[in-house]
């Protein structure tokens, strides 16, 4: 499965240290943490006159702790934050403001906000195929590569159907994106699997091709604290940290503004200062993402099979021929040992069949622990097929050319099959979420 491609380094936290100084961190404008104290001791004054509610207390108990650790929480922290916020600026969320246009002032805030949250979504699924696409760099380039593929878009269609129904029944903006955030530790845990071929991968690692050792070692220590990965969190976690905090504490003032705007309403001075703080923020996130961008696309442990020069044997072919005399059957037999795995099958005649105009039987049976077999792809008679299916049972599945019509003629067999593993476990089937 690993090659030592000649060339390649261990991805360790001291060779990232000599990549990531080719990028050094950007700075963060001196207004971002002015702004942020001065939302918060704004925020301090709105304490004085009424204690804070269950759902306040939540979020300041956030806004008096440090931000996650890790820069892919923190950037999901922020696209939350920015859904609370625009939450908070729908209309029947705001209170009537003397001598201020609300529409405006709520449309100078949102404009900026959805253009900043759409450029982190953007991000955020751009690198997820990113690393998928590397990944199916090393898979065959045939049907076992394409099913991969589609499980892995199933999966995603799944992970969202989770989401739709959590929003469906009522849940909160916080609700969804634990749920996003729990998604994304999964995926991450895959990924780890996948260099130790454990878990889900156990099965599917052995179609990759020529992974480089370096590789695999690298993405094993995906999760670690103190991993590879700490080195990046060291240079650039500080600036997205700050960011994180702005866009916290512009949230609990807009929180607490909302819930006390019968006794308080805003003055012209905190508009002012929630609309500069909204402008530098988006701004600064933006530049950040652009920034973090370009170093995540270009960092060293993005090792296609081109570049690890792995890329023929992704076409080796593994057909295998064979001849079925007139009157016999060819049969193969594949086991499986988890459900959602796909029987999958690509076969023809040779020529010296093929000139004759003749054909073969084909159909597939399953055959259960006693013996029993029960037919699952009916019989026909083809030149050729590629086709699979997805096995809802463990246990072995027959695949049966048959020339027992024939009697004379031999058929020159070539053909390639498979039980490709399901790339995620199955969905356990609850009630509720």
């Amino acid at each position: 499965m690993a090659s030592s491609t000649e060339g390649l380094v261990p991805i360790t936290r001291a060779s990232l240290a000599r990549y990531y100084d080719k990028y050094p961190a950007p700075a963060i404008s001196e207004d971002v943490t002015r702004l942020t104290a001065e939302l918060r001791s704004l925020s301090d004054n709105l304490l004085e006159e009424l204690p804070l509610t269950p759902g306040e207390q939540l979020v300041a108990e956030e806004a008096d702790r440090n931000p996650p650790h890790k820069v892919d929480e923190n950037l999901w922290k922020n696209r939350e934050h920015i859904e609370e916020i625009l939450y908070l600026l729908d209309k029947s969320h705001l209170s009537k403001l003397e001598d201020a246009d609300i529409d405006k002032f709520a449309e100078d805030l949102q404009v900026p906000l959805q253009r900043a949250l759409k450029t982190l979504e953007a991000f955020q699924s751009k690198n997820s195929d990113f690393v998928f696409n590397t990944v199916m760099t090393y898979m065959p380039q045939d049907f076992r590569g394409t099913l991969i593929r589609q499980q892995r878009e199933r999966s995603e269609r799944n992970r969202q159907a989770l989401v739709d129904a959590l929003v469906n029944s009522g849940g909160s903006i916080h609700d969804r994106y634990a749920l996003l955030w729990s998604q994304q530790m999964e995926r991450r845990r895959q990924l780890a699997q996948l260099g130790s071929a454990q878990g889900v991968y156990k099965t599917v690692v052995k179609y990759l091709v020529g992974v480089p050792q370096v590789l695999l070692d690298f993405i094993k220590q995906i999760n670690d604290d103190q991993g590879p990965m700490e080195e990046q969190r060291q240079r650039y976690g500080p600036s997205l940290y700050s960011l994180t905090k702005m866009v916290l504490s512009i949230r609990f003032f807009l929180l607490l503004s909302s819930g006390r705007a019968e006794k308080r309403k805003m003055q012209k001075d905190q508009l002012s200062v929630i609309q500069q703080a909204v402008q530098i923020y988006t701004s600064e996130l933006e530049k950040f993402i652009e920034f973090i961008r370009v170093v995540f696309v270009n960092s060293p442990f993005f090792i296609s099979a081109e570049d690890a020069g792995a890329v023929e044997s992704r076409h080796s072919d593994d057909y295998k021929e064979t001849v079925v005399p007139p009157g016999k059957t060819h049969e193969v037999i594949l086991t499986v040992d988890t459900v959602n795995s796909y029987i999958a099958w690509d076969f023809s005649l040779t020529q010296g069949t093929l000139s004759l105009g003749q054909d073969i039987g084909f159909h597939v049976e399953y055959v259960n622990p006693s013996g029993n077999v029960t037919l699952i792809l009916p019989y026909r008679r083809y030149d050729s097929d590629q086709g699979n299916f997805c096995t809802i049972l463990t246990g072995s599945y027959k695949l049966v050319w048959d020339n027992s019509y024939s009697t004379f003629l031999k058929k020159y067999l070539k053909y390639k099959v498979d039980a490709v593993p399901p790339v995620d476990p199955p969905e356990p089937v609850t009630e509720t979420i």
